[in-house]
């Protein structure tokens, strides 16, 4: 497969990952909301610095151990915490009623200013165990059909994985922001409270996967 080919494959199948709902999607709508379309962007950027990181460590001959159980367990419970800790903190902040779309900033983690959005771009996607699972498995064999062409198969795999994520996030932004104008200050905490809520459930269903792993059959 040419580094062509390997790009629009990377594109298409970027999108399948990138539709699925996930912590990056939560943080996405916390963010937008708040800052506007910038955020689409600086949130990508924090998940293309962890995507970037792995490629890297996958270009090493890292896959393999991201695949093993006991790893997974692991980065399951870690994962599922931080989850739970950036869930918290949009529940309360919605549930207290102080979240404005003019006035104070959200009060979830690194929620000011543009590092914040970067900032929780990587922390949404280094706390999604399912993140590494497919990168130590499907990202690991797709890495190894790029390395055939060098760094340049490599970096048109990237490319076209990092794009898929930049559109559908830009998307979703997009949708959030135009329809910002209908939404009220109520409105905005309830959202908080949705997304936090879906933050949560998220860390127990990773944190409670991840306990099986440790389980005596």
């Amino acid at each position: 497969m040419q580094p062509q080919a390997i790009f629009i494959t990377a594109l298409i199948m970027g999108f399948s990952g990138a539709m699925m709902p996930g912590p990056v999607t939560a943080v996405l709508g916390e963010h937008a909301l708040k800052k506007g379309f910038r955020a689409s962007p600086l949130i990508t950027l924090g998940h293309g610095v962890m995507e970037l990181t792995l490629v890297l460590l996958l270009f090493f001959g890292m896959g393999r151990y991201l695949a093993r159980e006991s790893v997974t367990g692991v980065i399951g419970l870690v994962g599922g915490a931080v989850l739970a800790w950036m869930g918290y903190a949009m529940i309360k902040g919605g549930l207290a009623g102080r979240m404005s779309l003019q006035g104070t900033a959200a009060e979830g983690p690194g929620a000011d200013g543009s590092a914040g959005s970067v900032v929780a771009g990587v922390l949404a996607t280094a706390a999604n165990p399912y993140w590494y699972l497919w990168w130590g498995t499907v990202g690991a064999a797709y890495m190894t059909l790029a390395q055939e062409h060098g760094m340049k198969g490599v970096l048109a795999f990237l490319t076209g994985h990092l794009l898929a994520d930049f559109l559908w996030l830009s998307l979703l932004a997009l949708v959030l922001v135009t329809g910002k104008r209908f939404i009220t200050d109520r409105m905005y905490n309830g959202l908080l409270v949705v997304f936090g809520v879906f933050l949560a459930g998220l860390a127990l269903y990773f944190a409670g996967g991840a306990f099986l792993y440790f389980l005596p059959l």
